[in-house]
């Protein structure tokens, strides 16, 4: 047993000012992890055993689908990253250093390039697929806003694994065993989940899934439909509307809306000076925003898009990032704007009084790209390039085409699911796991090869899988807490009985002793609060906030043979006699 006053263990009664959410205030106050800089923390003993605990889960279940274990350096050379492309893909999102040589290398993001290697050198045939390989160890990437504690952090621990299969068929059994394996993981770590289909990102490869925690504290959107659609938000696409008839619509009208630089100074122009001949009025939807961006590639280049948007629809962040990747994407800046006299800010439209596209090189040369809704037929108003006007009745594929369509626009509620389900509801959630059909593209990149059958060299086709240890671990407290502090779930839990002896007499501290002793030989792990001078209500206290399953609380009335058996979770407390202590904790 671990007794409480050796433990290296200070909780905390206040919750710590630097914390955002409850996971992070909580596992500050029981003793779990400490900063060590921005999204950096120690691990300290308590916080290493359910960190084990998960491990270990996650390992079983690894190794129940014949996943082979192994270990890579943190420290990573450039030259396979350079070979795959990701050294500049990351772009700032990663470590990079030099040794004293000056040769370059990185911490490890992911190690998708090093298996391939490891694999390359040591698989010929396909007599020695399928094969499944698997690490538990810290990642590192440069978070541009770490926060949250260990949900968002610049290092972290997770279990990557990747398996190799000679043909496309190998890896959909692979793939779905993991899949499978996944949800036994957290099924066992107490966890709610959504399985959602989610964009690839760096990875690359097709088939590319999320294991999504539904939970308020999540940087995630799930959109699902009740008829079975889920996605995360960055990979829903928008169901567009049927085009509509060009003839006999109308000619577009420049006006004068003097004073309207925003969709809401232009709807309220609208309605007092250009009603619609329908009668109804001008909404924020019949806009056509413009929004200019700049994109900045890996390596270095910079360019200006204009997404052309329903204007009651912003542009959503997570979306925009996902479209233009690898580039970074911010807004456009006075500074672009001065260069691009052409760009009429707070004005702009993709038409001018010529007629002429807004992404024609003949005009300003910067590309054009139209969310999904603006079909063809569809009558906007929007600027005129010209300060102080705007186009009244500008037709999609009549006064102008864009250079091409782009999924950069909020996902709202109601929205209908691409496949045809229904319409979506949205909720917040945190990834917990990714799935990914890799395909052959490391494989290829870095001149794996094996031979098969028949005698040939073919590239194998690979499978990536990650699940975040340390974010799993802050999820599970995230889920499992109360106002007074966590609620481990047995699978997880550090120790699955507290002890506790209070009072002074030392009657009660030796009949605490043999229970301690007579609990551990059953089998469980202890935690014995065997600390002098020390109140009840701050043994109690400590009790509520580290959370173990169950607490048995040795007292007064211990030399009558009682003691108090303390469940955790439902706040249930009931007296036994000593002798009957291992039957009341068997249930």
């Amino acid at each position: 047993m671990i007794r409480q006053s050796q433990l290296f263990l200070t909780t905390l009664r206040e919750d710590p000012a630097e914390a955002e959410v409850a996971s992070h205030t909580l596992m500050l106050r029981a003793g779990l992890v400490r900063r060590a800089g921005s999204g950096l923390f120690s691990w300290l003993p308590l916080g290493l055993r359910v960190r084990r605990n998960v491990e270990r889960i996650v390992r079983e279940e690894m190794e129940a689908i014949g996943g082979q274990e192994v270990l890579f350096p943190g420290l990573l050379p450039r030259e396979p990253y350079e070979r795959t492309g990701r050294w500049e893909e990351y772009g700032d999102g990663i470590f990079r250093l030099q040794d004293r040589k000056g040769a370059d290398h990185l911490l490890g993001p992911t190690h998708e390039e090093m298996f391939t290697l490891l694999v390359q050198d040591l698989v010929s045939s396909y007599k020695q697929l399928p094969l499944t390989l698997f690490q538990i160890q810290d990642k590192y990437r440069d978070e541009a806003r770490p926060r949250a504690g260990l949900l968002r952090a610049r290092e972290f621990s997770m279990k990557d694994a990747y398996s190799f299969d000679v043909d496309d068929a190998g890896l959909e059994a692979s793939y779905q065993a993991q899949r499978d394996a996944y949800e036994r993981i957290f099924q066992r770590l107490g966890l709610d989940y959504v399985i959602v289909a989610a964009d690839a990102g760096a990875m690359g490869g097709s088939k590319s899934e999320e294991f999504l925690h539904p939970t308020p504290v999540g940087e995630d959107t799930i959109v699902r439909s009740a008829g079975g659609y889920a996605a995360n938000v960055e990979a829903f696409t928008t169901v567009p509307p049927a085009a509509l008839p060009i003839d006999g619509q109308a000619p577009a009208s420049i006006r004068a809306t003097p004073d309207t630089p925003t969709i809401e100074t232009l709807v309220a122009h609208a309605n007092e000076h250009h009603p619609r001949e329908d009668g109804r009025p001008w909404t924020a939807a019949d806009t056509l925003k413009n929004v200019v961006l700049r994109l900045t590639q890996p390596d270095g280049s910079t360019e200006l898009v204009v997404i052309g948007l329903p204007g009651d629809r912003e542009v959503h962040d997570k979306r925009v990032e996902v479209a233009f990747q690898p580039a970074e994407v911010v807004p456009a800046t006075e500074e672009d704007f001065a260069k691009h006299p052409g760009l009429v800010k707070g004005y702009i439209g993709p038409w001018s009084e010529a007629g002429a596209v807004l992404g024609e090189a003949s005009t300003t040369g910067i590309r054009f790209l139209l969310d999904p809704r603006v079909v063809d037929g569809t009558a906007w108003l929007t600027g005129a390039n010209l300060a102080g006007h705007h186009v009244f009745g500008l037709i999609a594929g009549r006064d102008f085409v864009g250079d091409g369509w782009v999924e950069a626009a909020d996902v709202r509620a109601g929205d209908e699911a691409p496949d045809g389900s229904g319409p979506v509801t949205l909720e917040r959630g945190m990834e917990v796991g990714h799935v990914f059909q890799l395909g052959r593209k490391y494989a290829e990149a870095l001149g794996l090869k094996v031979l098969d059958q028949n005698g040939k060299l073919v590239v194998p086709t690979m499978g990536s899988y990650g699940i975040g240890v340390t974010r799993n671990l802050a999820a599970i407290v995230e889920r499992y807490h109360d106002e007074k502090g966590i609620v481990w779930p047995r699978e997880v839990a550090p120790f699955d009985v507290h002890v506790v002896a209070t009072g002074k007499d030392e009657a009660v501290f030796a009949i605490a002793d043999r229970v301690a002793a007579d609990v551990e030989a059953l089998g469980l792990e202890v935690l014995y609060d065997d600390r002098r001078k020390v109140s009840p209500g701050v043994k109690f206290g400590d009790v509520e906030l580290l959370g173990m399953p169950t607490a048995v609380v040795v007292g007064r009335d211990a030399p009558e043979g009682l003691v108090e058996v303390w469940d955790r979770a439902t706040g249930e407390r009931q007296q036994v006699r000593i002798e009957e202590l291992a039957a009341a904790l068997a249930r």
